[in-house]
């Protein structure tokens, strides 16, 4: 592949999801030279493990994205320079999944009034009518990629109904019917659900506008895994603050962090996660074998895992 792969950094950025010293030791073993680095440091590298993107990764050779959406990274700028971008596609199913079934059971079981009680010190229980079982209630995830199989096998664990929309209806494991893009508002119309795993691209930016929320019944709950910006964010806001929607629970938003002054903070049927829903403590061990993987590739001139340009 033409790379000679002399000092591998793993940049700074890292930090907000786990301590890059922690993935320079897992990558300690390799026959290159491997350290942390601010942004000072990029252009002494040949390749880069990053969260965030700079202008200096179009000097070096190979970037590793620790995160699987790569909308932040310039797709041309970087074919243009012959870099190559990776992506850590496939290490956050299981791990998305189970933080989808919480809020799903938060909801459910309406644990989420119960810590909101505590802080009060308020001794109440619910409504004899709001709490309900999972098992028989439908939940379409929008996106079946790798998020998406993991939110649908957690899912169907817990007894749900799982149908999946994406561009093609082939059948894909794991979810009992499939829907195309184009027949998106049909097919969350009657789940309790909807949960959201697409990319963000041209055609997914705002999929989910005030007629897609206008489509769900008025006592469904809305999750967002994805990107922020998949999401009409006023229109979401719009169709909570007018209970045609019983709740939504978000881990992205279209600005991060969520500003103070955002209505979402106040709602109470709206659990906000800080995007951390694929955050384990074996993240850092995970990232540490895509990117092993891919130097034993380079090694033998074989073809980047994960590889996105």
């Amino acid at each position: 592949m033409g790379i000679e792969l002399e000092r591998l950094g793993i940049h700074e950025s890292v930090e907000a999801v786990f301590p890059p010293a922690e993935l320079a030791d897992d990558l300690a073993a390799l026959p290159a030279e491997i350290s942390v680095v601010d942004d000072d440091g990029i252009p002494s590298c040949d390749a880069i493990v990053t969260l965030e993107h700079r202008e200096a990764f179009l000097e070096v050779d190979w970037v590793h994205s620790i995160q699987a959406g790569v909308d932040r990274f310039p797709f041309d700028e970087f074919e243009t320079n012959d870099v190559i971008l990776t992506n850590s596609t496939g290490i956050h199913d299981r791990t998305v999944g189970e933080t989808v079934a919480g809020y799903l059971l938060m909801f459910a079981r309406r644990l989420h009034d119960h810590v909101a009680n505590q802080q009060e010190r308020r001794w109440e229980r619910p409504d004899w009518d709001a709490a309900f079982t999972l098992s028989d209630s439908t939940a379409c995830v929008v996106g079946t990629g790798t998020l998406g199989r993991g939110v649908a096998e957690t899912l169907g664990g817990l007894g749900l109904g799982v149908r999946g929309v994406r561009r093609s209806d082939e059948p894909v494991p794991g979810f009992d019917e499939i829907y195309t893009t184009d027949r998106l508002l049909e097919a969350i119309a009657d789940a309790e659900f909807v949960i959201v795993t697409v990319p963000l691209t041209d055609a997914t930016r705002h999929l989910f506008d005030a007629a897609a929320f206008d489509a769900m019944r008025d006592d469904a709950y809305f999750v967002n895994v994805a990107r922020g910006s998949v999401v009409d964010e006023p229109a979401l806001i719009d169709a909570l603050e007018a209970d045609t929607l019983a709740g939504a629970a978000l881990d992205v938003f279209e600005t991060e962090p969520l500003p103070e002054d955002s209505p979402l903070w106040g709602l109470d049927e709206v659990i906000i996660s800080p995007h951390c829903a694929a955050y384990t403590r074996d993240y850092v061990r995970d990232v540490g074998d895509l990117v092993l993987e891919n130097v034993d590739r380079l090694a033998d001139g074989g073809e980047f895992h994960n590889r996105v340009v």
